[in-house]
């Protein structure tokens, strides 16, 4: 009985999504190709509008990654390029091994990642890879600088790129005594300087950011009753060795 109305109630969640969105906005999903409206979310960190394709599940931080990806990639020469993929998400998988010749998946507590390991004790030899993307991951690290200098020391000198987006969540970063359980355990809530811990290991950081992209693909992020406003920018931070 249970599970019958636990199904009844993500069908009528679904109709709901469904006939509202028949009023939203369009957009374009440049994951997957859909054209239409966006689902709204409540998490438990705030509500966000236009948030979720129906058809591929992205978010907004993972449309706005993958068009950062096709941007960086036009000038990049992949032949016979490496890439460690740390806390690997499906769509990015399958993206990566396709561009890349040598994919390498990797996380801490993930199941079928090719090498299971701790960001700050990287399992590999100086020098092994071209690229390097770990989307969400530094700020659930409670030493992020270990973790920043563990993929310097992994990228291949020359120009090598690692891709590390964090939550853009407030102006200054704040660090919290004990992974946060009303923030999926964050160790911290980054703020708009986190990016400059990156500078301390790289050359050149280039911050793109949903401004730099049409606002058809929405990677804008939507919150109601949030400090930093309903609209703002996402950012994703792209790290020249």
């Amino acid at each position: 009985m249970i599970h019958q109305l636990n199904r009844i109630k993500t069908k009528l969640s679904f109709i709901s999504q469904y006939t509202t969105s028949i009023f939203k906005d369009k957009y374009e999903c440049p994951m997957c190709g859909y054209i239409g409206a966006f689902f709204d979310v409540n998490p438990p960190t705030g509500y966000r509008k236009n948030c979720l394709c129906p058809r591929c599940n992205s978010a907004e931080r993972h449309r706005l990654q993958k068009l950062v990806c096709d941007r960086i990639f036009e000038n990049v020469d992949l032949t016979n390029a490496s890439i460690l993929h740390f806390a690997p998400e499906p769509y990015f998988a399958k993206y990566f091994r396709d561009k890349f010749q040598n994919y390498t998946s990797a996380d801490l507590l993930m199941k079928n990642v090719d090498i299971k390991c701790d960001m700050t004790k990287l399992p590999f030899k100086e020098k092994t890879f071209d690229f390097i993307f770990a989307s969400h991951v530094l700020e659930h690290i409670s030493d992020d600088m270990k973790a920043l200098s563990e993929i310097k020391r992994i990228l291949k000198p020359g120009k090598s790129i690692a891709v590390l987006p964090v939550p853009i969540v407030c102006e200054k970063t704040v660090e919290y005594l004990e992974p946060n359980p009303l923030e999926s355990e964050h160790i911290r809530a980054p703020g708009k300087d986190y990016f400059e811990r990156y500078m301390q290991y790289f050359s050149k950081v280039q911050i793109f950011t949903s401004s730099d992209f049409s606002e058809k693909h929405q990677t804008f992020i939507y919150e109601v009753g949030n400090a930093l406003g309903e609209k703002r920018d996402d950012y994703v931070p792209v790290c020249f060795l």
